[in-house]
């Protein structure tokens, strides 16, 4: 790495939201990158529904959250490089004044959204240079933007599973529950090897030996205990392709390898 590469920048190892964004069809990724998707595809070929199930589950949950349930201020940690359907374009088409910031510690994950994900003229987008084991961090450069004093969406779609000690996460999405009022919502998903079967955890082990960071899937019984205390919305917690989702003509959707769910601090 050069003196002038963005810190933390690593093109010659894979790194998640790269490999993300790869099997999303993007183009902001890299030969290493693209070597580990095809790899933990060829092991795995659901993952790429698990890729797209999980963004079609960012445009429901945002959609209702900011049509029916009138939240206007969202949180969205663990951002990952832009695609089509980011949190500010679902929530500004509902709501033209929706506040929203993103928050990542990738930094060409910020590049990219500063330079990309610009909202509408009545609303807000801001960005915070931020990891998710430092949600005091998170939240005081949040408050620029956001009133805490006001209900607030908290986004963890595919970022929890960043931290391997259950503990820790647990302690992080109670801090940051803790600093938002009564009415607020989390949205969250989370890999899983509840669904999936052996091929899923032979090309997560294959993942976590290749790139970076390394993923820890969590199943049903451990992600409640994330949510005690906050009302589930309808289905509950559920494999996000299942999450309010419309059935096709062929009947609903497969379950995928990822849990979704929206709950709100009564």
């Amino acid at each position: 790495m050069t003196e002038t590469s963005p810190r933390g920048f690593n093109p010659d190892v894979a790194h998640n939201a790269r490999v993300w964004n790869y099997w999303l069809g993007g183009k902001d990724n890299f030969p290493a990158d693209r070597v580990v998707g095809d790899q933990v595809r060829e092991m795995f070929p659901a993952i790429v529904d698990v890729a797209r199930a999980d963004r079609e589950f960012l445009g429901r949950a945002v959609h209702h959250l900011a049509g029916e349930a009138g939240m206007w201020q969202f949180l969205d940690i663990g951002t990952g490089l832009p695609t089509a359907n980011n949190t500010h374009e679902v929530a500004q088409r509902v709501n033209p004044r929706a506040r929203i910031v993103y928050v990542d510690n990738d930094p060409l994950v910020l590049v990219h959204a500063r330079a990309l994900l610009t909202g509408t003229e009545e609303g807000v987008t801001d960005y915070v240079d931020a990891d998710l084991r430092d949600p005091d961090t998170i939240l005081r450069e949040a408050e620029r933007t956001l009133d805490f004093t006001q209900p607030v969406v908290i986004m963890l779609l595919g970022v929890i599973n960043f931290i391997s000690d259950t503990g820790e996460a647990q302690r992080i999405v109670k801090r940051l529950l803790e600093a938002v009022p009564s009415g607020s919502y989390v949205a969250l998903t989370h890999p899983t090897m509840d669904i999936g079967g052996g091929s899923n955890a032979e090309a997560l082990d294959f993942y976590n030996a290749h790139a970076t960071p390394q993923i820890t899937p969590r199943g049903a019984e451990e992600l409640s205990d994330f949510l005690e205390g906050l009302e589930l919305l309808e289905p509950g917690l559920t494999s996000c392709s299942l999450w309010r989702a419309e059935e096709t003509p062929f009947g609903p959707p497969e379950p995928v390898a990822q849990y979704g769910v929206v709950a709100r601090k009564p």
